[in-house]
């Protein structure tokens, strides 16, 4: 049997949280392990838009995202330029009078938190999205929003680790976690004071009842197109949407790329844990999309893909130590928020590891919340 290492931490999963995890905890100076079963940036990372978002579904969902979008800022001046990080805003489009009220709500909301945001009419969205269909009500632009390629920048995240002293583990899956002690796949023990569970669903192989569940989803990328689209829009009925908890659903969300290509979305599934690509979603995904742009159809799609993103039932990540577990840690159940908050996560994660003051208040993202069960 191969020798054991020991370490300070070890983070299982090398997507966009946990690179940012191992970032974190090496440039703080603790021998740090990153184990990856697969590819850096795979999995919910490879299956992410990379909309750095800030949201409002709730206060404590508003802190972090807020958090998050500041971290990502300071960030943004070293990404090299595989990461595609383009501060292009986003926009909340109001296709009738009932949803341009929520427009206005959602103005008032940001405005009192002093995120800088701007009330489109239907005349000044037709401008800045001239490919949009005619006889929207308007619009919310976000304008702090931006985007970045996931994948580029776990791997960009992962190399920060690494020359700060961090091990990757790759081609390498955790079986058991006893103690201080993990067993890999290969027969191979890693000693370590801690660890962190930043691998999504798959968390669950490692605690046992823990309350996360993937959730399903569908992405297509065009050909380039420069300017077909100049924000991230988000249609105002993605949030009925993102808050169906069962039912499949799609909404309209499209993305430009530094490249010029564009990327669609949404789509959310319950219960499908069969990774190809859903034909009857997609489908109902782009005509849906035809909508909301009907230039779109015009366009080449050169590919559609999928990914499990793990899904909690109050929206809200699970991020510290695992009830009766004192040295495991999670970084799990983000959804589809997992590329924004994965930086301020691995703060948050370091805060309480190194008894740091935390920026925001983390007891709204402890994993022993009412709904968690303990394993």
């Amino acid at each position: 049997m191969p020798s054991a290492a020991s370490f300070d931490i070890a983070v299982v999963g090398a997507g966009i949280v946990g690179a940012a995890c191992a970032r974190e905890f090496a440039e703080a100076g603790l021998r740090t392990a990153l184990i990856e079963a697969e590819a850096i940036g795979g999995g919910a990372t490879a299956a992410g838009m990379g909309h750095l978002a800030v949201m409002d579904d709730s206060e404590a969902q508003f802190a972090l995202t807020r958090y998050s979008q500041v971290l990502w800022k300071e960030l943004a001046a070293e990404l090299p330029a595989e990461c595609e990080y383009l501060p292009c805003g986003a926009m909340w489009i109001a296709a009738d009078e009932e949803e341009m009220a929520e427009v206005h709500r959602k103005q008032r909301y940001y405005s009192e938190r002093g995120v800088p945001v701007e009330v489109l009419d239907t005349s000044s969205l037709a401008d800045a999205e001239p490919n949009l269909r005619r006889g929207m009500a308007g619009a919310l632009l976000l304008k702090d929003d931006s985007v970045v390629y996931p994948p580029c920048v776990a791997q960009f995240l992962v190399a920060q680790a690494q020359r700060d002293g961090a091990t990757l583990i790759l081609g390498r899956r955790v079986m058991r976690i006893d103690g201080n002690t993990a067993k890999l796949d290969d027969g191979s023990i890693l000693f370590s004071d801690n660890f962190v569970l930043a691998n999504g669903s798959s968390a669950t192989s490692l605690v046992r009842d823990l309350q996360i569940q993937p959730r399903k989803g569908h992405l297509v990328i065009t050909d380039r197109y420069p300017r077909f689209v100049r924000h991230q829009i988000i249609e105002l009925g993605y949030l009925k949407s993102a808050h169906a908890t069962r039912a499949d659903s799609v909404a309209f969300n499209v993305q430009p790329r530094s490249s010029g290509q564009l990327l669609i979305g949404s789509s959310r599934q319950f219960g499908n844990e069969e990774a190809g690509v859903d034909g009857k979603i997609v489908s109902a995904m782009l005509q849906r999309a035809f909508e909301y742009m009907p230039g779109l159809k015009k366009l080449s799609a050169i590919r559609t893909w999928t990914g499990f993103r793990a899904a909690t039932a109050d929206k809200l990540p699970l991020i510290g130590p695992s009830p009766g577990r004192e040295n495991v840690y999670l970084a799990t159940g983000h959804e589809g928020l997992g590329i924004t908050t994965s930086l301020c996560t691995a703060k948050l994660l370091g805060d309480l590891l190194l008894r740091r003051t935390p920026v925001i208040n983390i007891a709204p993202y402890l994993p022993d919340r009412s709904y968690a069960v303990h394993g």
